[in-house]
């Protein structure tokens, strides 16, 4: 008898072993859910924060191209138009060496104006460069957070 008692109290262990390890189970698979909707909701904040920073670099690249096109117009409108002074002063020269003064007045004061510009264009582009990268740079930053968060999570 003292067999069957024995035999009825390891039943009852038992199943109080089961009931243990389905509790541990589902606040395993609580907490291990909540972490994974915590994470989610880390993965969507970064999705967010990164598409709004492409959307200001891409704001800042299409004003720069914009401000580079005005500049590069603008320069080509006053160079054509330095150009054409220069061949009407050509033109009304009265001697071979007053043709030669101006046009070499006017090279020296073309390429002057060249290195000027391009000087100014390089400046520009720099600028604008800057501008662009700058929403961009700590996204990745952000990304090594995220991963080790959910690494040490």
């Amino acid at each position: 008898m003292a067999t069957k008692a024995k035999a009825a109290g390891e039943k009852i262990n038992g199943a109080e072993g089961i009931e243990a390890t389905m509790k541990n189970g589902s606040e395993a698979l609580k907490v291990g859910f909540e972490k994974a909707v915590k994470n989610y909701d880390h993965l969507l904040g970064y999705s967010k924060e990164t598409v709004e920073a492409y959307m200001k670099a891409a704001n800042a690249a299409g004003k720069g191209a914009e401000t580079l096109h005005n500049e590069i117009y603008s320069f080509s409108k006053q160079s054509v138009e330095d150009s054409m002074t220069a061949v009407k002063a050509v033109l009304g020269s009265k001697s071979a060496h007053e043709v030669f003064e101006r046009q070499t007045d006017f090279a020296k004061s073309a390429f002057d104006a060249y290195v000027g510009q391009m000087t100014k264009l390089s400046e520009i582009f720099v600028s604008v460069s800057k501008e662009t990268f700058e929403p961009l740079q700590g996204r990745v930053q952000a990304w090594v957070e995220i991963v080790q968060s959910s690494r040490a999570a």
